[in-house]
């Protein structure tokens, strides 16, 4: 007579130095259309490529996986710790079938947290625990389908956007997409400057190299040049029929140039011949540039709900770029010369997570 199935609930610490578990975990977030931030390898390449310790929580029944929690242990002497799901994302969460594995995963990560010493558990995206506090408001997603051709694609741009990207599509610039180290060091140096000018300390180079180096085929850097010069670079993801341009910017020429415009068209046609039917322009803050950028490009923003949970008596971390007390630090961050924020912003952009 065959054993019983066991329905209750085992929720450990996942292994993410085995093989076989990174794979079964891979294929669950695959089989429930999970984000690709809540695929193991992306926190693999978050440690890699910054030293925030990989972490997980899975739940199983009757040797079944059921549940998975990714998180990422973010710390630094600035910014205090955190277990973020997931570390340097913008989606992640719990992927579980019922609430209650929900409910299961976020009071295990509450107490791995306290092991931890972490001043809060932050889940951006997913559902959470009703106790939890949600932060909603603050961000939007924007995503929409892919046209069937390139001059369809061109089409479905909103008039006044359209033109711009036109004037991109005029002008002497040259289009290049792969991994190379050539590619790899021109999206860096076009991207640090980007980020120095928006006063934000960059990522370190370590971090685009391991995204790359993980996800292979499933991520690529497409960046414009003109007259052999670097002007405009993004690195973006690509997962489950849906392409996400994640680390972009553009120098100042890139502005007269039109080659962000550029740029982004360039991609969706690239993505759709790759075989993505979605454009996932990714989050912005409610109310900034970005986030009008997107709306003149007719993506609707989608309202993005977060939560986080702190221990009793402790202070969350903040890294609201947004907040009063960073003004000044991003007004002093924005008039440093290239090379000095280059040298001091991969150390404190670690700990931002």
């Amino acid at each position: 007579m065959n054993a019983p199935i066991s329905h209750v609930a085992s929720i450990r610490q996942a292994e993410l130095g085995d093989a076989d578990e990174i794979a079964r975990i891979e294929r669950f977030v695959a089989r429930h259309h999970g984000n690709a931030f809540q695929r193991p390898l992306w926190l693999l390449a978050i440690e890699r490529g910054t030293g925030n310790d990989a972490l997980g929580l899975v739940i199983e029944r009757g040797g079944e996986l059921t549940g998975w929690l990714p998180l990422s242990d973010v710390h630094s002497p600035l910014f205090g710790r955190a277990l973020v799901s997931s570390g340097f994302g913008v989606g992640g969460g719990v992927l579980a079938e019922t609430e209650k594995d929900v409910d299961g995963l976020c009071r295990a990560a509450e107490e791995l947290a306290i092991r931890r010493a972490a001043a809060s558990v932050e889940l951006r995206g997913g559902p959470a625990p009703r106790a939890w506090h949600p932060i909603a408001g603050k961000h939007a997603g924007f995503a929409a389908d892919l046209a069937a051709d390139d001059e369809a694609q061109l089409l479905a741009i909103p008039r006044k956007a359209r033109a711009e990207v036109r004037k991109g599509l005029k002008n002497d610039l040259e289009v290049s997409i792969g991994q190379s180290s050539e590619d790899r060091a021109d999206h860096y140096a076009v991207y640090a400057e980007s980020v120095r000018n928006l006063g934000t300390p960059v990522f370190p180079r370590a971090l685009f190299d391991a995204v790359l180096d993980m996800f292979g085929q499933d991520a690529d850097i497409l960046t414009i040049s003109h007259h052999g010069t670097p002007v405009a670079s993004v690195l973006s993801l690509y997962h489950d029929g849906a392409v996400m341009p994640f680390w972009g910017g553009g120098k100042w020429a890139a502005r007269s140039l039109r080659a962000n415009e550029r740029m982004y068209y360039e991609l969706m046609c690239h993505a759709r011949r790759k075989g993505c039917t979605r454009f996932d322009f990714g989050r912005s803050k409610t109310g900034s540039g970005p986030y009008a950028f997107k709306k003149n490009w007719g993506f609707d923003p989608e309202p993005l709900t977060y939560h986080t949970w702190t221990p009793p008596g402790a202070e969350p971390r903040n890294v609201d770029p947004t907040d009063e007390g960073y003004s000044a630090k991003i007004a002093l961050w924005k008039r440093l010369p290239l090379p000095i924020a280059n040298r001091l912003g991969p150390w404190i952009a670690r700990g931002l997570g």
